[in-house]
């Protein structure tokens, strides 16, 4: 960063939210078909019901709940690198923060989609909310779906005002550069900004405070997901493990798919002197942190059912390992903790082909992972007579790429609309100009 100045780290960020190519609206018109195709999908299930999907008895918790816990930890890698990272003073994030949150954000939205989704009579989804009716109904705090609306619903509120706080300065770069309704739009966005002294004051202690807040938000909520099959009785659930089992995997699945879309992004839109290789290196390198913490949690969850002496715990565990989720468990275990090990070797750290292609199968494996711990255990749970196969329809594989082309289709669009990367943090990091002698 030695020969950025502030006038040419302006230049090349703003000049991402220049009119893109059309490869980039073909792009963007491809995403959107597949977000119709989920719609479609999912007003036909509205329509006909929840017989259209492939959960019935036993297995009533399919790969719509595997989506919600999926996104859910998604979530966390821009609280982690933007929060946690801002915390411990880490100047290595400052370059690929702005994109995590973003992606934060979206996860979150489309996570919040799955509860309303797996509800089936989505119309009357407001039952859910605590308020005074002449219905005389009360939410039942006790349910795993009210623990999952209150958690995702505090996690983006307080996600949506972190991101929104660090970029009042950059839209009011964009706003001063801007002509005609760019203008205007920047300039409500800026709430006012001018970059006074009191401004700056305000802006920095209230982002440090939303960042100590969300980093204990973010450790919080994922617990709290887990918790959802935790206070269950079910087989291969009801473990103290869970929390912390969940909080690695979700910053583990994060951290991968922060990789997975910012490489071939810095190339796309030209921001290679200030989104680095080092800064991925890094990001890889807190990878074989989480893939060991996650190697280490499948280990002892394993260790414990069969040291326990509970014949039951033993059983799912052998039915993963050897019965028919062999095919899922053993990928799995490779993808989130063999993979991420390769990352011990500098070329894997830091050629951009093999990052993606780590990435890539971690995102893959973390999404197998919540496969089996939910549908292993509800297939082959306690009475033998109730076991039960589980394959996800038509419908729901529809519903789940609308889900990921949502997001692509979120992320694609907000790296032409909003900048990309903290411009002021940015310049914190290079020496400030050289003030003029002619001019005191």
């Amino acid at each position: 960063m030695e020969s950025l100045t502030y006038d040419s780290i302006n230049n090349q960020i703003i000049k991402t939210l220049e009119p893109p190519p059309r490869k980039y609206w073909a792009l963007v018109g491809l995403l959107i078909i597949g977000v119709l195709i989920g719609a479609a999908a999912w007003v036909y299930q509205i329509a006909i019901g929840m017989g259209v999907a492939g959960v019935s008895h036993p297995v009533n918790w399919g790969v719509y709940l595997v989506n919600f816990v999926f996104w859910v930890g998604i979530a966390h890698s821009g609280t982690l690198i933007s929060a946690f990272l801002f915390l411990m003073r880490a100047s290595w994030r400052t370059s690929i923060a702005r994109s995590a949150e973003a992606i934060t954000v979206f996860a979150l939205i489309v996570a919040g989609m799955y509860p309303l989704v797996h509800l089936g009579r989505v119309w009357i989804f407001y039952w859910l909310i605590p308020y005074p009716n002449q219905r005389q109904l009360w939410p039942n705090f006790q349910s795993p779906l009210m623990f999952d609306v209150v958690a995702i619903n505090t996690y983006l509120i307080i996600s949506v005002t972190f991101w929104f706080t660090g970029l009042i300065p950059d839209f009011a770069v964009v706003r001063d550069r801007a002509r005609g309704v760019r203008r205007w739009i920047y300039g409500m966005l800026s709430l006012g900004w001018s970059g006074s002294h009191h401004q700056w004051r305000h802006y920095r202690n209230s982002y440090i405070f939303f960042a100590a807040m969300i980093a204990a938000v973010v450790v919080s909520v994922h617990s709290v997901v887990s918790w959802d099959f935790a206070l269950s009785i079910l087989p291969g659930w009801h473990a103290t493990i869970f929390p912390p089992y969940f909080v690695s995997g979700a910053i583990h699945s994060g951290l991968a798919l922060v990789l997975f879309f910012l490489v071939p992004t810095r190339r796309l839109i030209n921001l290679k002197e200030i989104i680095r290789p080092g800064d991925f290196e890094n990001v890889t390198k807190l990878m074989i942190v989480t893939g060991m913490i996650l190697g280490y949690s499948y280990v002892t969850e394993i260790f414990a059912a069969w040291y326990s002496g509970n014949p039951l715990e033993w059983e799912i565990f052998r039915y993963r390992m050897f019965g028919p989720f062999a095919w899922v468990f053993y990928p799995m275990f490779v993808f989130n903790v063999i993979v991420p090990m390769l990352f011990f070797f500098k070329k894997f750290r830091t050629d951009e082909r093999l990052i993606m292609i780590c990435s890539f199968l971690i995102v893959a494996g973390m999404w197998l992972e919540r496969y089996v711990i939910i549908i292993s255990s509800l297939s082959h749970d306690f009475i033998p007579h109730a076991w039960g196969p589980y394959f996800p329809s038509l419908v729901e594989i529809c519903i789940t790429v609308g889900s990921f082309c949502l997001f692509s289709l979120c992320f694609v669009l907000f790296v032409r609309f909003i900048p990309p990367v903290s411009i002021n943090e940015v310049k914190e990091h290079i020496p400030p100009p050289l003030r003029n002698s002619n001019h005191g």
